[in-house]
């Protein structure tokens, strides 16, 4: 299949919708003046073919994307201990309710909703001697190339985040958090401030469709049933309220960020990460979704 035809007619087609709907994330300052006229697109094949067009190379704050990675590395370190503290179904609530955390005891539903991945912070924080460290290490070795945090958008996050501070503090009210909630915050709030482009995002998660092993070298990055678990969250929690929506349209695991990108997966395949920073109502990308829409149509690609 040529892969790269498919790239870009998609972002051909869809180029001229740019700036015409949707909204970029503006409860984060930093990410407020993102311009919401960018749209790229890339794919890495499990045999490591690779595929991209549009601004496929313009890194951006992958925001809730960084939940698939802090997940990877907790399931590396603190194993099915990970699972006492968080769920594993969908919320049906906004990822930042404090409702129904206050209605199941202060354990979150899941590890992609924003109490969740707090909650694996606190794990990666026990375990790890540098998280932040260690989540920038991961994924710099699962693309090849150095990633960074950006600061800026750090700051910004932990300037306006009430809503996490407030989810934290919740959490330690009912013993769900072991450490400090600020040390725990800085480690969540660089992870979602970590910049990547889509192409690097594409590479980094190519062990997602591989069974687990490394997208580059020989090692294995987690085994096949973490794989596979991964996969089901992502499906069942990983866009937020549309996670109905993107199963039935789309047909592939996702995660989505609020800075615009998608990842999608598929097993034994590819994986692809889509990226436009207008939003729609679900806290998604808006053309992200419709080019998913677009490429699983084209190629008849999906786990159903």
């Amino acid at each position: 299949m040529d892969y790269q035809a498919v790239l870009e007619s998609i972002v051909e087609e869809l180029r001229p919708q740019l700036g015409r709907a949707g909204h970029v994330a503006s409860y984060i300052p930093a990410l407020a003046r993102v311009p919401a006229t960018q749209f790229g697109i890339a794919l890495r094949t499990c045999d490591g073919v690779e595929a991209a067009a549009g601004d496929s190379a313009t890194p951006f704050s992958i925001q809730s994307i960084s939940k698939v990675f802090s997940l990877t590395l907790a399931m590396q370190v603190a194993g099915e201990r990970l699972w006492a503290r968080i769920g594993r179904e969908p919320s049906g609530n906004p990822f930042n309710s404090l409702v129904q955390l206050e209605s199941e005891k202060g354990v979150p539903r899941n590890p992609f909703i924003n109490a969740g991945a707090i909650v694996v912070a606190d794990h990666l924080v026990a375990q790890c001697v540098d998280a932040k460290a260690e989540i920038l290490g991961l994924l710099s070795d699962l693309c090849a190339e150095p990633i960074a945090f950006d600061e800026e958008v750090a700051s910004s996050e932990a300037g306006s985040g009430h809503r996490n501070l407030a989810l934290s503090h919740f959490m330690k009210s009912f013993g769900i958090l072991d450490h400090d909630v600020a040390t725990v915050l800085d480690v969540y709030f660089h992870q979602c401030a970590i910049r990547m482009s889509c192409v690097q995002m594409a590479r980094a998660a190519g062990y997602l469709c591989r069974d687990g092993a490394h997208p580059r070298v020989g090692a294995r990055v987690l085994s096949e049933q973490q794989v596979r678990r991964i996969n089901a969250l992502m499906l069942t929690c990983g866009t937020y309220d549309a996670a109905g929506e993107f199963a039935f349209s789309i047909g592939l695991p996702c995660k989505s960020g609020v800075g615009g990108g998608i990842i999608a997966v598929v097993p034994d395949r590819l994986t692809l990460c889509v990226w436009s920073p207008a939003l729609d109502a679900t806290g998604n990308s808006l053309l992200g979704r419709c080019a998913l829409e677009r490429f699983t149509a084209r190629t008849g690609l999906s786990i159903f």
